[in-house]
C-alpha cells in the first residue's frame, strides 16, 4: 500500500498492481482544474474529476490518493503558470514583479486564493518558485528560515488581495454604501477623512494599488 504521508510527487504514477495504466497524472489534473474553473472547490470530487476524464471514480484510486492529493496536484499546476523574470538586482522590485505573478494566476483560477491560504504545498513547480525568490534573495542577508517566511508571506499577502478582489466583485458596493453613511452622519470624522482618500486616489488602477502595496510590504519583510 502506497504512503499517503508522503507528497504525490514522491509516489509512483500508479498503482503497482492492476490493469496497465490508461491515465496519466497531468490529464487527471487537467481534469480536476477543468472540474474546479467551472464550478468551485466545492465541485471538485473523485466522481467529478472521473466524470470530465469519462471514467469511473473508482479508477482513479490507481493514480491519487483521493481528494487531498488532487488539491495538491491542482495547486501545483496552477504554479507552473507563474511567469518569472530575471532577477534584476532590485529585491523589492523584484518580489513584487513575483507577486504579481502569482495574482495573475490567482485571477485565473479564483479557488486558487482559499488553498494557497489553508493548505499550502509544495511540488515540482512550486519548488520552481521558490528557488527564484531565493535566487532574487541570495545577496539579502537574512537566512534561510527568513527567506522562507518571506516565500510564504508573499504568497499569503496576494491570495489576501485576490479574495478580497473576487469578493469586491460578487457584492459590488455594499460595504462602500454603509461607509458612505456612516460618514453621511458625521458621528466618525475618521471614516469621513478615509472616504475622502479613497475618493481622491479613485483614479489610481487597481494592479497599482496593489503593486505599491506588495512593494510596502515586502520592503518591511526585507528590513
Amino acid at each position: 500500500m502506497a504512503d499517503y504521508d508522503e507528497p504525490i510527487w514522491l509516489r509512483p504514477e500508479r498503482a503497482a498492481t492492476g490493469r496497465p495504466a490508461v491515465r496519466s497524472r497531468p490529464e487527471i489534473t487537467a481534469a480536476a482544474l477543468a472540474v474546479a474553473d467551472r464550478g468551485g472547490l466545492d465541485a471538485v470530487s473523485m466522481r467529478n474529476v472521473a466524470a470530465e476524464l469519462g471514467t469511473g471514480g473508482a479508477s482513479l484510486y490507481r493514480y491519487v490518493g483521493g481528494r487531498d492529493d488532487l488539491l495538491d496536484l491542482m495547486v501545483d499546476a496552477a504554479a507552473a503558470d507563474v511567469r518569472l523574470g530575471d532577477a534584476t538586482g532590485d529585491p523589492v522590485a523584484d518580489l513584487v514583479a513575483v507577486g504579481e505573478a502569482l495574482h495573475a494566476v490567482m485571477a485565473r483560477h479564483r479557488w486558487l486564493p482559499e488553498l494557497v491560504l489553508t493548505r499550502p504545498s509544495m511540488g515540482p513547480n512550486a519548488v520552481r518558485v521558490l528557488d527564484h525568490v531565493l535566487e532574487v534573495l541570495a545577496d539579502h542577508p537574512a537566512d534561510g528560515r527568513a527567506k522562507l517566511e518571506v516565500f510564504a508571506l508573499l504568497n499569503a499577502v496576494v491570495a489576501t488581495f485576490a479574495l478580497n478582489e473576487h469578493a469586491g466583485a460578487a457584492r459590488p458596493g455594499q460595504a462602500a454604501a454603509y461607509l458612505g453613511h456612516v460618514a453621511a452622519t458625521g458621528e466618525r470624522p475618521r471614516i469621513t477623512a478615509l472616504l475622502g482618500d479613497l475618493a481622491a486616489a479613485d483614479g489610481t488602477a487597481a494592479p497599482d494599488r496593489r503593486a505599491d502595496a506588495l512593494g510596502r510590504i515586502v520592503s518591511g519583510l526585507l528590513a
